[in-house]
């Protein structure tokens, strides 16, 4: 029986960018089926304690530039460091994607192409017509997507990400939950990978000697 992973993200996060091509072919190689969890970051860091970058010390947010870069060569993704429109919000874009997966299609290349206008190729994602133009561009009806991201039941799942995140055990995106094992950021992909490799159980927080 495959195995699933819950995939919870933000197409506000660099991490996300960096590790999603990379995370779909571990998900591909092991034969795991991908359950798709956008989340409204924000949210989550109120709950959780987490801060958005901007008020973050600048100790911090140097190293974030820094680190990106390491990962930016290891990953070999484009990436542009500070983007004209960042910060930006994503709920229209996590609302198609939902969409999407509510009408049964794959969300990932859809997923990547609005992360890659952010992260690589600097566009305005916050504009209603580029979110369309990349559903069109990846093979979908844009104009049904929008209908249905607007719809109460996408905007009732889209708000419910937010309490299932944080029972999961999610603080940050990317976080990818293995039976029930959380593994925060795209820098654990590694890990997650030897994890499904050997088919150990999950560890927990209490499960250490």
């Amino acid at each position: 029986m495959s195995r699933s992973i819950d995939y919870y993200f933000s197409l506000h996060s660099p991490w996300t960018y960096l590790g999603h091509a990379t995370f779909l072919e571990i998900a591909k190689r092991h034969g795991c089926r991908i359950v798709y969890r956008p989340v409204p970051l924000r949210a989550v860091f109120d709950e959780t304690g987490g801060l958005p970058l901007p008020k973050r010390h600048p100790v911090r947010q140097r190293y974030r530039l820094m680190d990106l870069q390491r990962w930016r060569e290891r990953r070999k993704q484009p990436l542009v460091l500070q983007p004209k429109h960042f910060p930006f919000d994503p709920s229209l874009a996590d609302r198609f994607l939902i969409a999407i997966v509510q009408g049964g299609g794959d969300p990932g290349l859809f997923m990547g192409e609005v992360m890659a206008g952010v992260w690589a190729r600097d566009d305005d994602m916050t504009r209603p017509e580029a979110i369309a133009a990349v559903a069109r561009a990846t093979g979908f009806d844009a104009q049904a997507l929008a209908v249905a991201a607007e719809s109460e039941a996408v905007q009732r799942l889209y708000e419910g990400t937010i309490a299932a995140a944080v029972e999961a055990g999610v603080f940050g995106a990317p976080s990818y939950v293995l039976d029930g094992e959380v593994f925060w950021g795209q820098d654990r992909l590694e890990l997650l990978d030897s994890a499904l490799a050997s088919g150990r159980a999950p560890y927990r927080p209490d499960s250490g000697a």
